[in-house]
């Protein structure tokens, strides 16, 4: 018996050109947040076809597609449903997969179906999966209602930009069918109207010969200007900050010279002064095989952009303390390595622990606790630190790369004060609970190969010094422990949490 749902799911998908189509880089921004978000070391937006699934974009894999009867995608399209594999190799459904005993050696699993109106006019068309955004990891693992209720936002900001592509392509199709008749400006509204409902997309028009410029309705209310108003060339492109005008030039300059289609994002002032960022898209119309304009569709993305925006500032930000989050730090780490290379100095890695952290959590209650990460973050963030990087990797473990060469001079003496302003002291309940820091401290040099062997340094010096004494430093490769000088820092009194 033929299955008529995955007939018309396949359909679908050769209808949306999604498959082998060129990298875009909204999906892959995507991919990118969900890797960073999760701590995944892959992330995929994956497109499931008759025999295969197709990655539309990649984070931490190289392939670009495999199989679908090994695929962990294709039981998350199946079910139509979230999959979570904690550890694939303890799964029956798994455990002799091919992806799980060889590379990329996938031990976790999370994916989010990610659908389509199977008629995208039509709102009570049944909506189709198409694939998943999934994030897989080496390691066995979990994920909490968070970071699915996350994966499935990310899930449905794919969605949407699969359906503003859709949308796109059908305006640029029906202009691109009907272009000897665009020139009838009433008859070009007809075509595109439905279209520019749908996904507030404007089309345009600008003839070569004598640079006259015709906008729809919708790229005029995306301009807040007058339905009608005559606008040339040159007052279209004011509306562009300097950068973005010089880009959105040379774009189209290119396309005439090379009749390659252009698709541009750039950020305008609307006519009463709003901010907009806006998305164009246009190609060439010929006739005879001769360009006679330029013709292409006009989007404002700027609450999407807003939202990806937002996303980056998530996964860069640790919510508790303000400061840099885990994945922030990685990125920050590989960039200073390549840059201190270049420059010939050295930084040195910090990695800090807290001593006592869980007394106070387990006695004074999470809130007190919570306060101890924010001080401790703000004095990581003392002026005499300025130009440093902070960053918190979890729990009570935070990072601190300093960079400063006149610091670096005496990082002895920097672990010393560090040491003695990491010190806190709570009074509740007339008892004190004193919170210290343990440091290990890694120089990044020449030596250095890579994040994780700066990473693995610095994490050898911390246990070294946890073995030692408590509230101490230990630099990689040096022996000699490093203590604080004498705190007269006074306790600060607190109310006990009921």
């Amino acid at each position: 018996m033929v299955d008529t749902s995955e007939e018309a799911r396949l359909a679908l998908l050769e209808r949306l050109e999604l498959l082998d189509s060129a990298p875009e880089q909204e999906f892959d921004a995507v991919v990118q947040l969900a890797q960073q978000l999760t701590g995944c070391k892959i992330a995929l937006v994956s497109l499931v076809d008759a025999h295969r699934q197709w990655f539309k974009a990649k984070a931490g894999l190289d392939v670009n597609e495999t199989p679908r009867d090994i695929a962990f995608c294709a039981h998350a399209v199946a079910a139509d449903d979230v999959l979570v594999v904690p550890d694939a190799r303890q799964d029956d459904r798994f455990a002799d997969n091919p992806l799980v005993t060889g590379a990329p050696d996938i031990r976790f699993y999370a994916g989010v179906p990610i659908h389509a109106a199977e008629d995208a006019s039509d709102d009570t068309s049944p909506r189709l999966p198409l694939g998943t955004l999934c994030v897989i990891d080496d390691q066995p693992r979990t994920i909490d209602p968070a970071g699915l209720k996350m994966l499935g936002h990310l899930a449905t900001l794919v969605e949407t930009l699969i359906s503003a592509r859709r949308t796109a392509a059908l305006a640029v199709q029906m202009a691109e069918e009907r272009g000897h008749n665009l020139r009838d400006l009433s008859r070009k509204h007809r075509q595109l109207r439905q279209a520019e409902r749908i996904a507030n997309i404007g089309s345009w028009r600008l003839t070569l010969g004598d640079n006259q410029l015709e906008w729809s309705d919708q790229t005029y209310a995306i301009h807040e200007m007058e339905c009608g108003a005559e606008i040339s060339l040159k007052a279209a492109l004011d509306f562009y900050a300097e950068k973005s005008r010089e880009i959105l030039v040379s774009t189209i300059e290119q396309t005439l010279v090379t009749g390659e289609p252009f698709d541009v994002e750039a950020d305008f002032t609307t006519a009463r002064g709003n901010y907009r960022r806006v998305r164009s898209m246009g190609e060439l119309e010929l006739e005879n095989g001769k360009p006679v304009a330029l013709i292409g569709v006009f989007q404002d993305i700027t609450e999407r952009h807003k939202m990806e925006e937002a996303l980056r500032h998530a996964a860069h930000t640790d919510d508790l303390t303000r400061i840099a989050s885990r994945g922030r730090c990685n990125q920050v780490i590989d960039d200073s390595i390549k840059t201190t290379a270049a420059a010939g100095q050295r930084c040195a890695l910090l990695l800090i622990d807290l001593d006592h952290f869980k007394a106070v959590n387990d006695r004074l209650g999470h809130q007190a606790g919570d306060d101890v990460l924010r001080v401790i973050a703000s004095r990581l963030q003392a002026p005499y630190l300025a130009g440093s990087f902070a960053a918190r990797l979890g729990g009570d473990e935070f990072v601190l790369l300093i960079t400063d060469q006149a610091l670096l001079r005496d990082l002895r003496g920097l672990l010393r004060r560090l040491l003695l302003d990491l010190r806190y002291s709570i009074r509740a309940d007339k008892q004190t609970f004193r919170v210290s820091a343990t440091i290990g401290a890694a120089w990044l040099d020449a030596q250095t190969a890579s994040r994780s062997d700066l990473l693995r340094n610095a994490d050898a010096a911390l246990y070294a010094a946890k073995r030692r004494e408590r509230g101490t430093a230990v630099i990689a490769g040096q022996a000699v422990p490093i203590a604080p000088g004498q705190s007269d820092v006074a306790p600060v009194a607190i109310a006990r949490q009921g």
